[in-house]
């Protein structure tokens, strides 16, 4: 999902990380993964996941750019916990407290079944999942994942977020209203709030790709982490 994005951040100042946690796009389940991933340990695991890839990887403090449901939580979990790990946060096109159980979310928003989806979308399934996309695809549109089956709210983690932050929101998404990122970006300390790109849906990086990355590295400059640093490291999270 980044291969339009992460050429501008490589070119000549990032080092660039992407990754699939466990049970995403190519990486392996294992036989027990769709139970873990209605378990109460399943977030916990995906920041422990996160944590564990940054030595062997030699990456210091770096920048965190999350999208979606996964990549913002584990975003704002993340930076939370280890606040001297991380520069800075992106977080794009997600919520921020929901007003209905996430069951009821993703019934009401997403296409519950993998072969009621248009071809297209199929196609990006099996792209990101391979043999695999239609079982998961059906997985994550009847359960909550990162955000439990419940109420969720994330409004209580945000002042625990230290570190310069942008909120980055589409103007048109279909999934989750825009009122979402003021109160994410009202919860966080050092926030800064884009709604950007105009007249576009919840996939901002996939639409208009050349807005969604001119927009987080203006803010990486105002922040000057990019005179600071010599390649410092950015890890990408869906």
């Amino acid at each position: 999902m980044w291969e339009d994005i992460f050429p501008r951040l490589v070119d000549g100042k990032y080092r660039v990380i992407m990754y699939d946690r466990r049970g995403f796009g190519r990486s392996e389940g294992g036989d027990d993964f769709l139970a873990f991933h209605l378990s109460d340990g399943y977030r916990q695991s995906s920041v422990d996941e996160l944590c564990m890839i940054k030595k062997p990887l030699d990456i210091g403090p770096y920048h965190l750019i999350g999208q979606y449901d996964g990549g913002v939580i584990i975003t704002v979990d993340y930076a939370g916990r280890y606040p001297d790990d991380v520069l800075s946060v992106t977080v794009a096109s997600t919520q921020c407290y929901g007003e209905v159980p996430m069951i009821q979310l993703k019934k009401e928003r997403l296409t519950s079944y993998f072969w009621d989806l248009e071809e297209g979308l199929q196609m990006k399934m099996i792209d990101w999942h391979g043999e695999m996309a239609k079982i998961k695809y059906n997985q994550f549109a009847k359960h909550g994942g990162e955000y439990g089956a419940g109420y969720f709210d994330l409004r209580d983690s945000l002042p625990e977020v230290l570190c310069p932050a942008l909120v980055l929101y589409p103007d048109r998404s279909s999934v989750f209203p825009v009122e979402q990122a003021l109160a994410f970006y009202r919860g966080l300390p050092r926030g800064e709030l884009s709604i950007s790109p105009p007249h576009c849906g919840h996939n901002a990086y996939e639409q208009k790709p050349d807005d969604y990355i001119r927009t987080i590295l203006d803010f990486l400059v105002r922040i000057g982490e990019t005179e600071k640093r010599e390649r410092p490291s950015m890890a990408c999270l869906e």
